[in-house]
């Protein structure tokens, strides 16, 4: 499929998006939340039916929504589960979100699912084999997919490409998108002396279009490195490169705010969404 022939969605999303958590449901339930949209886990909605189902086709009749995916694991070598592909498949044809998102990573080995986001050696047989895979995802989707950069805790010393550059290149062979995670830049910052405002740049080779979605969490500092736990509020450091990230490639990009441990109220994620949307208005006000 040509990347020009990509199906983007007729109603993309736009302003400030929470994930939906379980904990979160009579929230949405009981009465309209201001926020802009919702982003959810895919692999928590493949079942056929079901109670969580059935909110989220509840709350996709108010809110647009995001399928972010945590379990394809796109550069495992013998490839991904035929089965978890179908019930991707089968949820977008039935939610009909505005974007659609997996990660740069690896999650299998032997036909034994690991669980976790693993990182991928930079090399040009790696490249290689997620040209291919990201190609036949979108075929099979019939719709653009955003490629998120991860937080990893390793560097490979055969690495040939930076995360940034190897990703800029992917999105320019396949037509993807780019889903930029600020603070997993921030993270790999800390634990690989790396220079997120130098990977920010490298991503502004792309059309401003071309990052889809931005998502902003928590971190937890610790003697050894510093971990992406998703389980607190912002750092003011991962917000000093969203100011940044807004400036390099507009205001307008849909920011989601990620909590997955210690899931506090939903009015502490709200009050992170109006911190990303001030820094929306300094952009818009600054730039115009």
């Amino acid at each position: 499929m040509s990347t020009d022939k990509l199906r983007k969605p007729a109603a993309a999303l736009s302003g400030n998006g929470v994930g939906l958590r379980s904990q979160h449901y009579p929230d949405f339930l009981k009465a309209p939340v201001a926020i802009d949209w919702l982003e959810v886990h895919s692999e928590n909605y493949f079942g056929a039916g079901g109670y969580d189902l059935h909110v989220l086709h509840q709350l996709r009749r108010d809110y647009p929504i995001s399928l972010h995916g945590v379990g394809l694991g796109l550069g495992s070598q013998r490839g991904y589960s035929s089965q978890h592909l179908e019930k991707l498949q089968r949820l977008v044809q039935r939610i009909e979100p505005g974007l659609v998102s997996e990660h740069l990573c690896w999650g299998s080995v032997a036909g034994r699912q690991m669980n976790d986001l693993l990182p991928m050696p930079l090399t040009r047989a790696a490249f290689d084999l997620l040209v291919s895979r990201v190609t036949q995802l979108q075929e099979i989707l019939k719709r653009q997919v955003l490629i998120e950069n991860v937080s990893t805790y390793l560097r490979f010393a055969g690495d040939e490409f930076s995360e940034s550059e190897f990703l800029v290149q992917l999105a320019k062979k396949t037509g993807c998108g780019i889903l930029l995670d600020v603070n997993n830049l921030y993270v790999n910052q800390c634990n690989h002396a790396e220079d997120a405002h130098a990977a920010l740049q490298c991503f502004s080779q792309l059309p401003a279009s071309s990052i889809g979605e931005i998502h902003l969490a928590g971190h937890l500092l610790t003697p050894e490195c510093v971990v992406d736990h998703h389980g607190s509020q912002i750092a003011a450091p991962v917000w000093a490169l969203y100011q940044d990230a807004c400036s390099l490639f507009g205001a307008e990009i849909p920011t989601l705010i990620e909590w997955d441990t210690d899931i506090p109220e939903l009015d502490v994620l709200l009050a992170e969404a109006n911190k990303a949307e001030q820094c929306r208005v300094l952009e818009r006000a600054l730039n115009g």
